[in-house]
């Protein structure tokens, strides 16, 4: 069985068919809990949780009903997600189930703690809180026998300040001001000491909202902080967040990272600095990883010790809020890396200082194998448990709400559906594989109130699922029995990319192949496409610029001297690359930090291994900065890739027809909304006069060229020629046109090209909006007549070209090559 329905749109299939069915696919994205309590759900029926009390039902554990769901058998019939993929049939029973435990679990919070959203506001219960003149501390630790609050206000002496616990484990104090002034100053450290076996143990409260590290002392361990701070310190937001794109463009980054020194970066350095580089080049999101706090700085901020603090490396919460009002007002949208697939195994720093062999019900880890990630070497949540609900639902929560992050990529979802985790696993495609007793139900329940949960609050969010299984239904709604994500990362393009540059030669690229991964995903479930990512850059491996050149970019990047054959071939397969991959592998579009201008080397954080030095640990924007170097070439394409979706939104645009992809022509012809695109891989080969076929007839221009002088190409494509189409065999008779397309328009296309094409429409002769993007993110038609090539109109501004590089242009133009075969 295949594991994916293609969104696009081969030609050799029927179109008319797939455009019916595209019609009658629902476009709702609801959580689906009051669409099935009108089908008549009586509370009676579900599950109570076990000594609940209001507002602490604390160790309900979900459980199996046999008779409760078959009285729910009428009211799950109808998933939806069964209509769209018609093999999902034999499985309705396991998507019938899972609906029945997602609906039980939001009738109970209805009734125990008014609601899925209310019981998302658990930071206002638990941790630090202001409350009735004072101070609230409340935790969360059925182990413990004794607990008493200790810090920097009591001279880290308890005996003073003792917790009471009542009978569902919550610790709590409550210490009245002292003067007027809280009796816990802001910023001064604190820590949760309790007792077990009698021993006192310290640990940092698990809802603590700042963390820090004296970072004098190697391997010392992190401190909770008090974070309230007065209003004259307190950051207040001044812009709106940025309306939801139709297509994210989505910048991931690394802040710690992002400095050109070898250190540390901060919150504001990212916002002043880095911000306007992500904003020129035309994204429209930026994605923050290792935003939450993890002792371990090379884990790349996957193992979280403090989920609901800010990473005090860089800064501040408040100076991580003026980085995200920063990006709202350049118009970026943020979302944050969330990591609720495992914990951190540090015992000190982390909630995993909180388990001390207790049952898998009093704790917020499973017990055992199952609460072990063994190639992570972290601990595993228990999804089922009431308070790790509580926790994770309050959490995400959390970030929107105090911070105003506009969605969440998570982390590991793949670890989360299986209880094998995906470790050793490679999924083929049999649906057996994603619905079976394999698959771990509590984690599933618990991502569909997720992103029931974050669409409610904020319903503007982007949420993105970190996948790599490709489970059907993971970016379905809610209400059709899906999982609710509104996009999937799709992880096998980067895959296929490193497997074609590390073992296979050019001439053995495979038009279909490549053709097939991109398009490999789902029909009506959105993918973000990417090249690669921070994980194809981590030490071991390299970035796809230095697998391109390698050491060649040590020396060979200047663009005072020829390009060697080398660095030619890797800048236009960078540049092809990744637009390919943006163009044809999805919904929307990702690139890590720096790969925008192909930054060389990998990625290392300080290490033991490295003798923790930050070389490799850093972004060189020296480099695309530097007017001489080859680096502003890349970044000038990738600028242009994004504008070319500003100004015709081929993303988030549903047609996509793959026309051909001719494997002894090495050429991959498609159309994404009215563009059509054209790739030429072969290494040597121009083809004059090549035909390729569109949809709608009429006269069509230069788009985006990644030849153009301003990429760092030959400029061999002219820009100011009109290209007029043809009419193919008979009208409505696919198999009579050109490769299935009703029209046909001829084209240069040279050797490692990608150029792209728009229809102009007539009413628009002479108008902007029906002019090419330019290099420099300017129109075509804004530059000066006198800088125009005779052949081509792709020409950098004078001021942006210098002597050396403007005497090369003219000497190729002397003696452009454009023989070739043709498919005439």
């Amino acid at each position: 069985m295949v594991s994916f329905i293609l969104r696009v749109i081969f030609v050799k299939g029927n179109v008319a068919e797939n455009n019916e069915l595209a019609k009658q696919l629902p476009i709702e994205r609801t959580c689906g809990f009051q669409k099935l309590l009108r089908h008549r759900i009586s509370t009676s029926r579900f599950l109570v949780p076990q000594r609940v009390k209001q507002n602490f039902p604390i160790l309900s554990v979900l459980t199996d009903d046999s008779s409760s769901m078959t009285r729910m058998e009428d009211e799950t019939e109808n998933i939806g997600i069964l209509s769209t993929d018609q093999g999902l049939e034999p499985f309705k029973d396991h998507f019938k189930y899972r609906m029945k435990r997602y609906v039980d679990q939001k009738l109970l919070l209805e009734k125990h703690e008014g609601g899925l959203e209310e019981f998302a506001k658990g930071y206002l219960e638990f941790g630090f809180n202001r409350e009735d003149g004072g101070i609230v501390y409340r935790e969360w630790a059925p182990a413990a026998k004794e607990a008493q609050l200790i810090g920097d206000f009591n001279g880290w002496d308890g005996s003073n300040h003792k917790m009471e616990r009542n009978e569902f484990g919550v610790w709590s104090i409550s210490i009245p001001d002292s003067g007027g002034k809280p009796a816990i100053p802001h910023g001064s450290r604190v820590k949760f000491r309790f007792k077990h076996d009698g021993v006192f143990i310290d640990r940092i409260p698990a809802w603590i909202k700042y963390a820090t590290v004296d970072s004098s002392r190697f391997g010392a361990p992190y401190d909770g902080v008090y974070w309230d701070p007065p209003p004259s310190e307190r950051y207040e937001f001044k812009y709106p967040r940025p309306p939801k794109p139709k297509a994210p463009r989505i910048y991931e980054a690394h802040v710690g990272m992002s400095s050109s020194e070898p250190r540390v970066n901060s919150y504001r350095e990212f916002a002043d600095d880095v911000l306007p580089r992500i904003r020129a080049n035309n994204y429209n999101t930026v994605q923050l990883m290792a935003v939450m706090e993890h002792s371990y700085y090379a884990s790349f901020g996957y193992h979280v010790t403090n989920f609901f603090a800010a990473s005090s490396r860089s800064g501040t919460p408040e100076d991580l809020k003026y980085l995200i009002d920063k990006a709202h007002s350049l118009g970026l949208r943020v979302l944050v890396d969330i990591v609720h697939s495992h914990a951190s195994n540090n015992v000190t720093d982390g909630l995993n200082g909180f388990d001390v062999g207790q049952s898998s019900q009093e704790s917020y880890f499973h017990t055992g194998d199952r609460g072990y990630h063994k190639l992570w070497d972290s601990r595993l949540f228990n999804y089922a448990n009431w308070e790790v609900l509580r926790f994770l639902l309050s959490n995400l929560r959390w970030w929107i709400e105090e911070f105003k992050f506009d969605g969440f990529r998570f982390d590991g979802v793949t670890s989360m559906l299986y209880h094998h985790h995906g470790i050793n696993m490679s999924f083929t495609g049999n649906y057996n594989e994603y619905f079976s007793e394999a698959t771990d139900v509590d984690a599933v329940v618990y991502l569909m109130l997720a992103n029931c949960l974050v669409h409610n609050i904020f319903p503007d969010a982007t949420v993105i699922a970190e996948d790599v299984s490709g489970m059907p239904g993971l970016g379905s709604p809610v209400s059709m029995g899906g999982i609710g994500f509104d996009y999937r990362l799709a992880m096998a393009i980067p895959d296929r990319w490193i497997d074609y540059l590390k073992n296979k030669k050019d001439e053995e690229w495979s038009m279909k192949e490549i053709s097939q991964s991109l398009t490999n995903r789902r029909y009506t479930e959105k993918c973000i496409s990417y090249a690669e990512s921070h994980d194809q850059a981590i030490v071991g491996d390299k970035t796809i610029a230095f697998l391109l050149m390698d050491q060649e970019m040590y020396t060979g990047m200047s663009s005072l001297t020829d390009a060697s054959p080398t660095i030619e071939r890797g800048i236009t397969l960078h540049k092809m690359i990744h637009f390919i991959t943006m163009a044809l592998g999805g919904e929307g579009y990702l690139n890590f930090m720096g790969n925008e201008f192909g930054h060389p080397e990998w990625i290392d954080f300080p290490r033991e291994g490295n003798e923790w030095s930050y070389e490799k640990c850093r972004r060189q924007w020296n480099l695309v900065d530097a007017d001489h170097l080859r680096y502003k070439f890349m970044n000038a394409f990738d600028r242009a890739m994004n504008e070319l979706d500003d100004k015709f939104p081929f993303l988030a645009s549903t047609k996509q027809i793959v026309s051909s992809t001719n494997e002894e022509d090495k050429v991959i012809v498609f159309e994404r909304g009215d563009l059509v695109f054209v790739f030429n891989f072969h290494p040597e080969n121009t083809y004059e006069g090549y035909k390729v076929g569109c949809d709608l007839p009429g006269k069509y221009r230069v788009a985006l060229d990644s030849d153009a002088w301003g990429f760092g190409g030959d400029g061999r494509v002219g820009h100011n020629i009109d290209h007029f189409t043809s009419p193919e065999g008979i009208p409505g008779v696919a198999e009579t046109n050109f490769n299935n397309r009703p029209n046909s328009f001829r084209v240069l296309s040279p050797p490692r090209t990608s150029v792209v094409y728009y229809r102009v429409e007539e009413s628009q002769e002479g108008h902007n909006n029906s002019e090419p993007v330019n290099v420099q993110g300017k129109l075509a038609a804004d530059v000066p007549a006198e800088l125009e090539s005779p052949e081509s109109s792709a020409t950098l501004a004078a001021d942006d070209v210098d002597d050396v590089t403007a005497r090369k242009i003219e000497d190729q133009k002397q003696n452009r090559i454009v023989g070739g075969e043709s498919n005439v």
